[in-house]
């Protein structure tokens, strides 16, 4: 399967996706530091920089697109304006591009404030572009990180009418873990005192393991701070890629059913 990346940052869901057995087509990222960070790993890659400027005359067609759209207007850490506002609002164009190209599956990543500040929105989007959509939040503790970092997924296929595969109108990847209200009403990613569910067999969430043992640690020094700040923002806004990789190993292993 090819896919094709908006908003990707360092690479976070490109790299789960490789490691499921998927190959990058292309990717779109505007910052200058993630780009160079994009060009190292991937050098052979078509690579653009704005998401405004791409459509179907110079992205190539591709089974899958994905990315995880800015969050600052649907954070709780942000000002909550939701995803009307000038950065979040950019899912218009990961709608419209999905518009343009047709996949058979977009799969969407954003943090959990997206539940209460335009979820409605994205879904809607989704159905009226002809795809059905499965979405839970997946904390990296659940694949044994030593953190939480709740994130909702989306993983949308399009409908048999609009050239879907007819088994996934009953065959779901299903929700192995679905983040909960907490009982004050709290924000969900405040809601620390949840059971998690392991997704990977021997991985304990919360524990770390061999999947994190290589994770360099940021560099906190007074000293040559400003020289780490581009990295410390790129990593801040990554996703983990061991949970693309253990979803895109679940599409892939749909994919190859009968």
């Amino acid at each position: 399967m090819k896919f094709g990346s908006l908003f990707s940052g360092i690479g976070g869901i490109d790299l789960g996706l490789e490691r499921a057995g998927m190959e990058c087509a292309w990717q779109v990222e505007i910052d200058p530091f993630c780009r160079s960070v994009l060009q190292r790993h991937w050098p052979r890659t078509q690579r653009f920089e704005d998401v405004r400027q791409v459509n179907e005359g110079n992205l190539q067609k591709v089974d899958l697109v994905a990315g995880g759209f800015p969050c600052q207007d649907v954070s709780d850490a942000g000002w909550g304006v939701g995803i009307e506002g000038d950065r979040s609002g950019l899912w218009g164009e990961f709608s419209r591009i999905l518009g343009c190209l047709r996949p058979k599956y977009a799969f969407v990543e954003n943090v959990s404030g997206l539940l209460r500040r335009g979820f409605g929105r994205v879904l809607g989007d989704l159905a009226e572009a002809g795809y059905d959509a499965e979405w839970g939040c997946i904390p990296a503790a659940a694949l044994g990180a030593p953190h939480l970092r709740d994130r909702v997924w989306i993983l949308a296929y399009a409908r048999p009418e609009h050239g879907g595969t007819p088994r996934w109108a009953d065959q779901g990847l299903g929700r192995c873990y679905v983040l909960p209200e907490g009982d004050d009403g709290e924000a969900p990613e405040r809601c620390e005192h949840r059971e998690l569910v392991a997704l990977v067999p021997g991985v304990h969430p919360g524990v770390a393991s061999d999947w994190w043992r290589h994770q360099s640690s940021v560099g906190r020094t007074a000293n040559g701070l400003p020289g780490q700040l581009d990295r410390s923002m790129s990593l801040g806004n990554a996703v983990v890629p061991q949970v693309v990789e253990w979803i895109g190993r679940r599409i892939m292993k749909c994919e190859e059913s009968p």
